[in-house]
C-alpha cells in the first residue's frame, strides 16, 4: 500500500502555519487540481487529497490529533476523506466549479453602481484647470427610514424559513462525494429578516433617487476625452457595501484663435506682402496675454516661430509646451488704382520669381512644420 502523504506537504504549508495560511493554501490548491480545470492524469486524486488535508487541518481538534498521532489520529476523529465536507464557506471557489450561487455573494456587502456623466469646458479651463459644479442623480439611503426599509416605529422580523441566517443548506452528491451547497434563502433573499411594514417613502427598498450637486476639480492640462474619477460618489452600495464611483468625461470647446497639438498651441498669423518683405513687429495673442513677435524681412508663408513655455501645462509633470506661430502671407483680393500702380512698378523691378533648389515642396513643409525651430 502506498504511503499516505503528509497533509502539510499536500497543502504546501509548514506545521506552524496559521488557520488563515491553511485556508489560503487550500483555495489555491483546490483551483489548481480540480478535474474540471486540470485534465492531467492524477488531478482527481490530488483534488481528493487536498480536500482531505483541509478537512483535518482546518479543524483545531483534528489538527491537534493529527500533529500528535499522524493519520491514525485524524481517522480517530472520523476522518473519511472529503466526503460529507461542508464547502459552504468557500462559495467563490465552488460557484466557479459547479455554477452554484452562495449566500456570501448574494447577501454580503455589494458595491454600488458607477455613474458616468459628460461635461464640456472651455479651452482655457482645460489648459489652466478649474473647479466646476455638476448636477447628478444617484441612489442614496432613504431619508425617511435611513436605509432600514421599515416604516418609522417598526422593526423587521426574523425570517422563519432560515431562522435569521439568510441561507439554506442543501446536500448534493457528485462523483467526488457529498457537498453542502449554501444558497440564499428564497423568503428573505439572503437578508435573514422580513420587512413587515415597508417604509412608505422608499417602499421597502431602503434607498431613494436624489439629485446632488458635486464639485469637480479639473487639473491643468486636460484634453478632450479625459475622464475624471470621483471615488465613492456613485450609487449607494447594498448590505453595507461601498458606494460606486462617479466618472466624468470631459469635452473641450474650440478656441477662437488656437488649436492644440498635445501640449503645444498652434496659431496661424496672417501678414501682408509689405510686412513679409520688410519685416515687422506684430502683437499676437497667447494664453498668457499679448506677445510682440518680430517678423524678419523676407519672411515666407509657412515659416514657424516657436514661443517657449507658452503652451499647455504637462498634465503629469512640470513645465509647459510651446506656442507655434505659423506665418501665412495673405494675397489681397482687391486693389485700388494707386495700389495697382505701385504693385506694377514693384513687379517690374523685381522680375519673375524663381524657385531655388533648396525650396521644399508643400508636403515637405507640412511634415517639418511642428518640428522646426526658429
Amino acid at each position: 500500500m502506498a504511503r499516505k502523504r503528509d497533509y502539510y506537504e499536500i497543502l504546501g504549508v509548514d506545521r506552524n502555519a496559521s488557520a488563515a495560511d491553511i485556508k489560503k493554501a487550500f483555495r489555491k490548491m483546490a483551483f489548481q487540481h480540480h478535474p474540471d480545470r486540470n485534465k492531467d492524469d492524477g488531478a482527481e486524486q490530488n483534488f481528493k487529497e487536498v480536500n482531505e488535508a483541509y478537512e483535518v487541518l482546518s479543524d483545531p481538534d483534528k489538527r491537534a490529533a493529527y500533529d500528535r498521532f499522524g493519520h491514525a489520529g485524524a481517522q480517530g476523529f472520523g476522518g473519511r476523506g472529503f466526503e460529507g465536507f461542508d464547502f459552504g464557506g468557500f462559495g467563490d471557489i465552488f460557484e466557479t466549479f459547479f455554477g452554484g450561487a452562495t449566500t456570501a455573494r448574494r447577501s454580503g456587502p455589494q458595491r454600488g453602481g458607477d455613474l458616468k456623466y459628460s461635461m464640456a469646458i472651455s479651452f482655457d479651463e482645460a489648459v489652466f484647470g478649474c473647479e466646476k459644479e455638476l448636477e447628478i442623480v444617484r441612489m442614496e439611503p432613504c431619508s425617511t427610514c435611513r436605509g432600514t426599509k421599515s416604516a418609522p416605529g417598526s422593526q423587521p422580523e426574523r425570517c422563519a424559513a432560515c431562522n435569521g441566517t439568510g441561507e439554506v443548506r442543501r446536500a448534493q452528491r457528485s462523483i467526488f462525494g457529498q457537498f453542502i451547497n449554501v444558497v440564499a434563502c428564497s423568503q428573505c433573499h439572503g437578508e435573514g429578516k422580513i420587512i413587515t411594514r415597508p417604509c412608505p417613502n422608499c417602499r421597502g427598498q431602503g434607498k431613494e433617487r436624489v439629485t446632488r450637486k458635486i464639485s469637480i476639480k479639473v487639473p491643468a492640462g486636460v484634453d478632450g476625452g479625459t475622464q475624471i474619477r470621483l471615488s465613492g460618489e456613485g450609487d449607494l452600495g447594498k448590505n453595507g457595501g461601498s458606494s460606486g464611483n462617479l466618472y466624468v468625461a470631459l469635452s473641450v470647446n474650440k478656441h477662437k484663435y488656437f488649436k492644440r497639438d498635445g501640449t503645444d498651441i498652434l496659431y496661424e498669423l496672417p501678414v501682408n506682402f509689405a510686412q513679409a518683405a520688410l519685416g515687422d513687429e506684430i502683437d499676437i495673442p497667447t494664453l498668457d496675454g499679448d506677445f510682440t513677435l518680430k517678423i524678419p524681412s523676407g519672411c515666407q508663408t509657412g515659416r514657424i516661430f516657436r514661443l517657449k513655455e507658452k503652451g499647455v501645462p504637462h498634465l503629469r509633470g512640470r513645465g509647459r509646451g510651446d506656442q507655434l506661430v505659423r506665418v501665412h502671407v495673405v494675397t489681397p483680393e482687391s486693389l485700388d488704382r494707386d495700389q495697382k500702380k505701385l504693385f506694377k512698378e514693384l513687379s517690374r523691378t523685381l522680375g519673375k520669381a524663381k524657385l531655388t533648389p533648396d525650396d521644399k515642396s508643400f508636403f515637405d513643409k507640412v511634415k517639418d512644420t511642428f518640428g522646426s525651430d526658429s
